[in-house]
C-alpha cells in the first residue's frame, strides 16, 4: 500500500494555527482525537509510503476518486456509535458500498452509560449494523476499543474473533511495544497537570477544585474546541456554566496563566514529560500522561471510558469511589502507576496482529521491538506550534493579532462560502433554463406532429 487515505482533521505535519482550527473543525471538536491520529500516522508510515488526511470529509460522490488515488482507506474512530454521529454512520456506509480499496477501521465504541444497558438497545443500532455490514465488505476484521462495545456488536448479531476484535486505543501504541511509567512523588512544589470534564459528577469536580488548591504549580490542560476558542480570544463563556469549573477567562485559573491548550500531539507530550503527576476525567488527556512515562490516574465516567481503562489497565479511580475526603496525596501512595505496562506488550501484539489480518503494512513488520520510525524524521522538520495560553496573559499586540487573524480567516471562509452559493445557484438556474428550452423543444416538435398529422388527415378527406 503506497498511498493511504486517513481520516483526520489534519495530519501531525500540519501546522495549523489556532483560527484555522477553530474555522475548520480541524481537531473534530476535542484536540484528543490528535493523539490517537498521530499514533496511526506513526505506526503505518513505512519507507515509500504517502498518508493523506481526508479533513474529515465523507463524500460518496467521490468514491471512484478514492478508488482510483488511494490504495487504502484507514478509518481510526472514537465513541462513534452514538446518536449524534448517526449521519456520519450513514454518510460511510454509503460511501463504503462504493470503495473498491480495503477499508479498515483501527477502533471505534460505543457511547453509554458507566453502567450500559446492552439487552434495551440503542436508537442508533440499525445504523451501526449498517455501517459495520459496509465496513466488513471492504475489510477482514474491525477493531474495537474494548469489551463493552464488543459484548455490544455481539448482540447485534456479529461475531466475536471474526467480525470484530478488541485492540483498545491505537494512541496507547504511539511509541511501540513497551511503556514505561516513571516513580513520583509528590509534594506541594510538585508540577501537577490536570484535565477535567464539565459533564463530571459534582462529587468528581469538587474532588477536582479542592486537590488542585492543594497544589500551586499546576496546569489546567482543557481540549474541547470551546475551550481554544475561550483561551484564544477570550470569548466566548462556555454554555450552561457549573460549579467547579472554569467556564469563563475571568476565573482565577485563565488570569493565573495556568492554561495550555496544545495544538499537536508531539507538544503535548513534552509538556507532559516535565510534568510530576497527570490526572483527570479525559482519556486522550491522562492516555498522553501514559506514553509520556508520567504518573497520572484517570477517573473514567461512562462506559467508553471504563473500557479503554480496563483493557489497558490504566491506573484509575471510579468517579462513584470519590468522596469527601478523597485526596490526591493518598490516591498517589495508593496507586500502581506501572499497571498499564504490565498489559502493553500483549495488546501491542494483538493490535499487530490485527492491522496484519487486514493486509495493512506497518512499521513494525521486521521487529516488534523497534524503536525508531520514519515518521520521526518527518516530524522533526515541522514547525512545533507551542500551546495557546490565555489571552489575559498576552501582550496588546499579541491579543490584537489574534483577534485580526481570527477576523480576516472567518471574512475570507464566509466570501469562499457565499461564491460557492452563488456559484451553486447559477449552476442551477443554468440546468432550469437547459431543461426550459429542452421542454420547449419538445414540446415545439410535438406541437409540428401534431400539426402535420392534421394537415394530413384534410389533405386526405
Amino acid at each position: 500500500m503506497k498511498n493511504i487515505l486517513i481520516r483526520s482533521g489534519m495530519s501531525p505535519l500540519d501546522t495549523f494555527d489556532p483560527a484555522h482550527i477553530m474555522l475548520n473543525n480541524s481537531i473534530g471538536g476535542n484536540v484528543g482525537n490528535l493523539i490517537y491520529a498521530y499514533s496511526v500516522y506513526r505506526t503505518l508510515t513505512t519507507e515509500g509510503v504517502t498518508i493523506t488526511p481526508d479533513y474529515y470529509k465523507i463524500d460518496h460522490t467521490k468514491a471512484d476518486e478514492i478508488n482510483e488515488k488511494y490504495d487504502c482507506y484507514i478509518i481510526p474512530l472514537a465513541d462513534a456509535f452514538r446518536e449524534d454521529f448517526r449521519p456520519s454512520l450513514r454518510k460511510y456506509t454509503k460511501l463504503f458500498k462504493k470503495l473498491k480499496i480495503p477499508v479498515v477501521i483501527v477502533g471505534v465504541g460505543l457511547r453509554a452509560p458507566f453502567e450500559p444497558k446492552l439487552d434495551e438497545g440503542f436508537p442508533f443500532d440499525e445504523d451501526v449494523k449498517a455501517f459495520v455490514n459496509a465496513a466488513l465488505e471492504r475489510s477482514s476484521i474491525i477493531g474495537l476499543r474494548g469489551e463493552i462495545t464488543s459484548k455490544y456488536l455481539t448482540k447485534l448479531g456479529f461475531r466475536e474473533g471474526i467480525d470484530h476484535t478488541v485492540i483498545g486505543c491505537p494512541s496507547m501504541y504511539t511509541f511501540g511495544r513497551e511503556i514505561n511509567i516513571r516513580d513520583t512523588n509528590i509534594t506541594k512544589d510538585s508540577k501537577i497537570a490536570f484535565n477535567n470534564s464539565k459533564l463530571s459528577p459534582k462529587n468528581v469536580l469538587d474532588f477536582m477544585q479542592r486537590n488542585i488548591d492543594e497544589y500551586p504549580n499546576h496546569y489546567f490542560i482543557p481540549q474541547w474546541m470551546s475551550e481554544l476558542r475561550l483561551t484564544y480570544l477570550g470569548s466566548p463563556d462556555l454554555k450552561n456554566p457549573t460549579d467547579n469549573y472554569p467556564c469563563s477567562n475571568s476565573e482565577e485559573i485563565y488570569k493565573d496563566n495556568r492554561v495550555r491548550y496544545f495544538l499537536n500531539a508531539y507538544t503535548w507530550i513534552d509538556f507532559l514529560k516535565n510534568v510530576d503527576f497527570s490526572f483527570g476525567l479525559r482519556l486522550h488527556g491522562n492516555i498522553t500522561s501514559t506514553i509520556a512515562g508520567t504518573p497520572s490516574i484517570l477517573i473514567p465516567k461512562d462506559a467508553r471510558m471504563r473500557e479503554l481503562a480496563s483493557y489497558h489497565n490504566l491506573t484509575s479511580v471510579w468517579a462513584g469511589d470519590i468522596t469527601e475526603e478523597t485526596n490526591i496525596k493518598t490516591l498517589v501512595e495508593e496507586a500502581d502507576f506501572h499497571s498499564p505496562e504490565k498489559s502493553q506488550a500483549a495488546n501491542f501484539d494483538n493490535y499487530i496482529d490485527f492491522l496484519n489480518k487486514n493486509g495493512v503494512n506497518h512499521i513494525y513488520e521486521q521487529d516488534k521491538n523497534r524503536k525508531d520510525a520514519p515518521f520521526d524524521a518527518l516530524v522533526s522538520k515541522v514547525e512545533k506550534l507551542p500551546p495557546v495560553t490565555p489571552i489575559n496573559g498576552c501582550t496588546t499586540d499579541e491579543a490584537v493579532h489574534r483577534w485580526s487573524r481570527f477576523h480576516d480567516l472567518t471574512e475570507a471562509k464566509n466570501l469562499r462560502a457565499k461564491k460557492q452559493a452563488s456559484n451553486k445557484h447559477k449552476s442551477e438556474i443554468n440546468k432550469k433554463n437547459k431543461r426550459i428550452k429542452w421542454l420547449e423543444g419538445t414540446m415545439n416538435r410535438k406541437s409540428v406532429r401534431v400539426a402535420l398529422k392534421t394537415a394530413n388527415l384534410f389533405s386526405s378527406k
